[in-house]
């Protein structure tokens, strides 16, 4: 969960141990994503799915369509 403009490469700095918080907690994958118009948007949005239990969290994922964010390798 986290804001970024570039998320390739964050997923990316994630499984390769760039983030001392995620380092040996991996393999990472992207399972849901939100673009927002605007930084500050994106961020309330953030703070307020850091507070989601984990049915609230799946629920958000399973609330939109599978074939937009297709399985990572």
């Amino acid at each position: 969960k986290g804001y970024t403009s570039d998320i390739e490469k964050r997923l990316w700095e994630h499984n390769h141990g760039f983030s001392r918080y995620t380092r040996n907690k991996g393999p990472w994958k992207l399972v849901f994503q939100k673009m927002f118009d605007d930084k500050s948007e994106a961020l309330v949005f953030e703070r307020r799915i850091k507070r989601f239990n984990s049915t609230s969290l799946q629920n958000l994922i399973n609330s939109y369509p599978a074939d937009i964010y297709p399985p990572a390798d």
